[in-house]
């Protein structure tokens, strides 16, 4: 099974105000550690950045730049995209097609939106899904902690049977890009 690792809207506009998403430097240093992993073992790294003309993150604008503390390579794969699905009217199931990629390792921003919707999508395509447990994050919210979002989450996308693919969450020191 050959996998990729999608890592989806951690950019300057995201990141850079306050207060920043939950635990954001340590996701960012995790996210760079998997993709520095991901391209050791020969694995595609695959940028998502989302663009919303007239907001911060309209195409092209310093806020729709990935953050700046990501370690990006020119070999890595970037995919536009305007809704939370990273599939939905993007090239990135093309490019997963083209790159025979059967598992993807997603993290990112933010945790119960683009993360979750790119997930359970994945999963709908057929995708062997593990999300890097540790490595998203979303801002706190009125009702609830952003820890307490990644955790939920990573708690309730494992028991989504329903796609057939199974949906992992592990800890990012503990995924192996070899197997």
């Amino acid at each position: 099974m050959k996998p990729a690792l999608i890592i989806i809207d951690v950019q300057r506009g995201l990141f850079d105000a306050s207060p920043h998403p939950a635990d954001a430097d340590a996701v960012i240093a995790r996210i760079n550690k998997l993709s520095w992993n991901a391209r050791n073992a020969d694995i595609p790294v695959i940028f998502v950045q989302h663009e919303k003309s007239g907001s911060t993150l309209q195409f092209g604008s310093t806020g729709w730049e990935l953050e700046q503390h990501l370690h990006v390579e020119s070999t890595d794969h970037k995919i536009r995209k305007t809704t939370p699905d990273s599939f939905q009217d993007t090239k990135l199931g093309e490019l997963l097609s083209k790159l025979k990629v059967s598992r993807v390792i997603v993290c990112g921003y933010a945790t119960e939106f683009c993360v979750d919707t790119t997930i359970r999508r994945a999963a709908s395509l057929g995708y062997e899904v593990i999300i890097a447990a540790d490595a998203h994050t979303t801002h706190d919210k009125s009702h609830m902690s952003g820890d307490k979002i990644r955790q939920h989450h990573n708690a309730t996308l494992p028991e989504i049977t329903s796609f057939g693919p199974k949906i992992r969450a592990v800890k990012s020191e503990e995924i192996d890009f070899i197997a």
